[in-house]
């Protein structure tokens, strides 16, 4: 898996767009310059990988459009070292921007085929994500709590599991399923409440759960 200087022009030239598209934090720009997304895209479409736009991986799953990643990750406000829950970890593509920014990053994947690919991708790439296989719905309390969590799926309600889990002060962003679109929340818990904050619209494919039989 090779990251030519031809890819890091582009990367350069997809992080220029996302600062004049908004995007403000210099550590998110650095992140997102930092990995190769052409590495995380099916090797067929690895000539759009730098555009700004999600695209299909397997399982009937997408990349994020690179700006809603960007986006997603500046809300976090992340300070390295802080633990990250991550539900739907995808091509993992995300997971390694929240390792960049110096997080210590805890991933769950419903989907086998996803998890394996997303485990063996990020290995190579030398980004330490300790990942699991299973129901994000219910988090990951063996390593709970987590100063921030974040949601890569549309979900109509946030599952309880992961407010439970949100430490103290913590921060969890997830788009929330309204109509045709998905709203992009942040929750804030203070003293046991949760503070929300409505922050513009986007499209997610929905969150997955195991089917109940």
């Amino acid at each position: 898996m090779e990251d030519t200087p031809r890819h890091q022009g582009l990367r350069r030239r997809l992080v220029q767009h996302l600062s004049a598209k908004g995007i403000q934090d210099k550590r998110v720009l650095k992140a997102m310059e930092a990995v190769p997304r052409h590495l995380f895209v099916e090797p067929t479409l690895r000539e759009h990988a730098y555009e700004d736009r999600a695209l299909p991986i397997a399982e009937g799953q997408t990349i994020s459009q690179p700006y809603t990643v960007a986006y997603q990750t500046e809300l976090l406000a992340i300070e390295p070292g802080q633990k990250v829950l991550e539900i739907g970890t995808g091509s993992g593509y995300q997971a390694a921007i929240l390792c960049e920014m110096g997080a210590e990053v805890y991933s769950v994947e419903l989907e086998r085929n996803l998890y394996e690919q997303a485990k063996k991708r990020l290995e190579k790439l030398g980004y330490a994500v300790r990942l699991r296989w299973g129901d994000g719905q219910f988090g990951w309390p063996t390593y709970a709590p987590f100063d921030r969590i974040l949601l890569t799926a549309g979900t109509e309600k946030i599952p309880p599991a992961l407010f439970e889990q949100l430490a103290e002060g913590g921060l969890l962003v997830a788009p929330v399923t309204k109509g045709f679109h998905e709203v992009m929340m942040r929750f804030r818990k203070s003293k046991g409440a949760i503070i929300a904050e409505e922050k513009g619209y986007f499209r997610f494919v929905p969150l997955r759960r195991f089917e109940r039989g």
